[in-house]
């Protein structure tokens, strides 16, 4: 069965710190793709981050460069989401996500409909 679990979600301060987690099992974690997308009240869900498990490249939505990093450790299957100098407009739910890197090409990082599967969501309220 094919699971993708976020934690580490909760409530920060403006300019404080979160580091998201996305494990990963039931299928070849080096094959795929993952994704960070998020989602906030009455918005629709938007692309955050991704990382290619099969060579490393790592793709980020201007609204978060420089400020959210994310990384895999493939001996562990899980993705993280190094997320420093949050801001209230950060609040939302977070989402991870995983895309084939048969199907995975540059401008598809971003497009949800692309993605195979999805994790439950994780929230993240930045407080001002």
């Amino acid at each position: 069965e094919v699971q993708l679990v976020e934690s580490g979600g909760g409530l920060v301060q403006a300019g404080g710190s979160l580091r998201l987690s996305c494990a990963a099992s039931g299928f070849t974690f080096d094959d795929y793709a993952i994704g960070w997308f998020r989602q906030a009240p009455g918005k629709e869900r938007e692309g955050v981050s991704c990382i290619s498990n099969d060579d490393g490249r790592t793709y980020y939505a201007d609204s978060v460069k420089g400020r959210f990093t994310i990384s895999s450790d493939n001996a562990k299957n899980t993705v993280y989401l190094q997320m420093n100098g949050l801001k209230p407009e950060d609040t939302a739910v977070y989402y991870c996500a995983a895309i084939s890197v048969v199907t995975f090409w540059d401008n598809s990082w971003s497009r949800e409909d692309e993605y195979d599967y999805w994790g439950q969501g994780t929230q993240v309220a930045v407080s001002s």
